[in-house]
């Protein structure tokens, strides 16, 4: 168990945790969120004690083994597989021990050494690390590799691998999905389903969270609450905490105004004095509650694109590579104004590669690739901020795109971006990776593309403003291609997936959950990978152009009517599935006794305040529900 007793945390001057008390149970998976600089990572400091709590108690088994994943990487010589392995230090030291025994011929030493490593499972400790490996994207010629030659993503992979390898009672994983595809995260996923131990997880990915954690502990008001459930819970029950402590606080000002008018008017007349006293005394002892200031929520949107060519890019038979060493072959793709593409791919499969040769970064090594009139392309690389002037300002950025526009206009903008005053000014060196990712986000809104090319555009993003990329993307009026390994961000903004594999790309027939059951099968199931079903061959070319033409017109007109009511309804219906889960939830523990216990009362009538609520939102969504259905039946959509 760990025990948090009034507990007060200071870095430099600022107080980040004030007299927070908090209990967490043995094997339970929590995620620790809050807002930046609020003070999760130095929490995770001091349970790994690199920090001192200023006051108070952190109090946990001493014998507990704590496994984190390291933020430095040494270029060592070392092969990736042996680094792996490093993670388990207690195998390495029974090794250490085994080598020296051995030197000086003890042989009951040697024996007992022997014991040891078969407890610590020595004998399979290759196979676990190279499955480990094999999880998080490497391929088997990479295991060979020296430590120095992987760039600093993978080698975050390979320190994460060594914190998996680790015999831990406590994981602390800080991020740990920010330098992970989507194919290695829901492997991590997966494996930490099945960790033993107490696992304390950061991170900014809330589908990621929602299939880990059982408990949420936010860093909220220099305090530490604690939630019952995942991350979707606890949006829930947090807008109902918010809601009840914005009615009690509403209460208490009438309260508090109407004591204070009685002692305004009463007060000076002796036959009212005593009462106003009292009222006074009242008013004394009134419990100050705060006014709920919600965090300012980010939010931005993309302009109306100004062209809408279509089709807006044409792929015929293109091969996509570098140099002479062919990535993909056979691509053909004939890009609709208005559509939503979701790219899918395990790592290494040429997503990107695909991603540059449509920007135009790379052109193509053979076949033909034409570009609509007026195509006007916003491009969010997975460098992206690599690729930002960092010794120049947000201004500056913006007005190397538009040197003729005012600069108070361009200010403007970028204050609806949160870069106000002199932070527009100032050079962006020393701005976090989030702050330059919204920049990036800010460049590219400006231009008003017809077409996004986004890959992994959440890397560094927050919670608030991941959500803002989502909501903004999902109003987006062009047409859009995603690579992402945040799946929220692809439920919520895409309307098909495309998959890259084998060396081509083809429509894929599901959605994330068949790619999760798609990518075990044939990544990490003991059997030979299962190749995704092939496209149909393609029908023989007849000379029926403008028929095509016109019937494509006509499907477009239709789909542009049928879009925004389609994604409507699947908004309402992921709101009314959270709706029912969380109201099966309340109505489990009403139907039981412990509820109503006295010392329940307050809990019992939040349920019950919850209950109704969610049951009025119900009716409401599924009134919606109907009416959106209704008028898609008026739309009728040609075979």
């Amino acid at each position: 168990m760990i025990r948090l007793t009034q507990l007060t945390l200071i870095r430099g001057i600022k107080p980040l945790i004030e007299t927070a008390d908090l209990t967490l149970n043995p094997g339970e998976k929590i995620g620790l969120i809050g807002a930046n600089g609020s003070g999760k990572s130095s929490l995770f400091a001091l349970l790994r004690n690199e920090l001192q709590a200023d006051a108070g108690d952190v109090d946990f088994p001493a014998a507990w083994r704590i496994a984190h994943v390291a933020q430095e990487t040494p270029a060592l010589d070392r092969s990736a597989l042996d680094y792996a392995i490093d993670g388990d230090t207690t195998l390495r030291r029974l090794e250490t021990e085994l080598a020296e025994a051995e030197s000086a011929h003890d042989g009951h030493r040697i024996g007992e050494l022997h014991g040891a490593l078969q407890d610590a499972d020595a004998y399979t400790v290759r196979a676990r690390a190279e499955q480990l490996l094999t999880g998080l994207g490497f391929a088997n010629e990479q295991m060979g590799r020296p430590v120095a030659s992987f760039s600093g993503g993978w080698r975050m992979r390979l320190n994460l691998a060594q914190a998996l390898m680790c015999p831990s009672d406590l994981l602390l994983l800080d991020e740990p999905t920010n330098h992970l595809d989507l194919d290695a995260i829901l492997w991590l996923e997966d494996w930490l389903k099945r960790y033993g131990g107490t696992l304390i997880v950061i991170s900014h990915d809330r589908d990621f969270l929602d299939g880990v954690v059982n408990v949420v502990v936010h860093i909220d008001g220099k305090k530490l609450k604690r939630y019952g459930g995942n991350y979707s819970s606890f949006e829930t029950q947090r807008a109902v905490n918010l809601a009840l402590g914005q009615a009690a606080y509403a209460k208490q000002s009438r309260e508090r105004a109407h004591l204070q008018s009685f002692i305004d008017r009463f007060k000076a007349k002796a036959s009212k004095a005593k009462q106003a006293q009292s009222r006074m005394k009242m008013l004394a002892k009134m419990e100050d509650l705060a006014p709920i200031h919600a965090a300012a929520e980010f939010s931005f949107e993309f302009g109306e694109p100004e062209r809408a060519p279509n089709p807006l890019l044409v792929l015929e038979d293109v091969i996509a590579g570098y140099g002479d060493k062919a990535i993909l072959s056979g691509i053909n793709l004939n890009l609709q104004a208005g559509q939503r593409i979701g790219l899918l791919g395990v790592n290494g499969a040429g997503k990107s590669t695909l991603i540059k040769t449509l920007v135009g970064d790379v052109p193509p090594l053979a076949g033909k690739l034409v570009a609509g009139k007026g195509l006007a392309i916003g491009y969010f690389a997975q460098h992206q901020l690599e690729m930002l002037r960092h010794d120049q300002s947000p201004l500056w950025h913006l007005g190397k795109l538009s040197p003729t526009t005012r600069e108070q206009e361009l200010r403007n903008f970028l204050g609806g971006f949160n870069f106000n005053g002199e932070m527009a000014t100032a050079a962006i060196a020393p701005l976090s990776g989030g702050e330059k990712a919204r920049l990036a986000l800010a460049l590219i809104v400006w231009q008003k593309p017809n077409l996004l090319l986004l890959d992994e555009p959440t890397n560094h993003l927050d919670l608030e403003t991941r959500e803002a990329l989502t909501v903004a993307l999902a109003q987006f009026e062009g047409t859009l291609i995603l690579v992402s390994h945040d799946r929220h961000l692809l439920r919520a903004t895409t309307d098909e997936f495309m998959i890259v594999a084998d060396g081509g790309l083809q429509p894929f027939d599901g959605d994330l959950d068949d790619y999760r059951d798609w990518l075990f099968k044939t990544k990490l199931g003991p059997a030979k990978p299962a190749k995704p079903q092939a496209p149909a061959a393609p029908e023989p070319m007849v000379d029926r152009k403008e028929q095509k033409r016109m019937e494509a017109e006509a499907r477009q007109r239709l789909a542009t009517q049928r879009k925004p009511i389609e994604a409507r309804i699947r908004r309402i219906e992921e709101q009314m599935d959270r709706h029912n889960k969380r109201k099966a939830g309340i109505e489990a523990l009403l139907a039981g006794t412990d509820i109503y216990a006295e010392a329940r009362k307050d809990e019992l009538k939040q349920l019950m305040f919850e209950q109704a609520t969610l049951i009025r939102d119900l009716e409401r969504l599924e009134t919606e529900w109907m009416q959106q259905h209704e008028a898609l039946e008026a739309i009728a959509m040609p075979s």
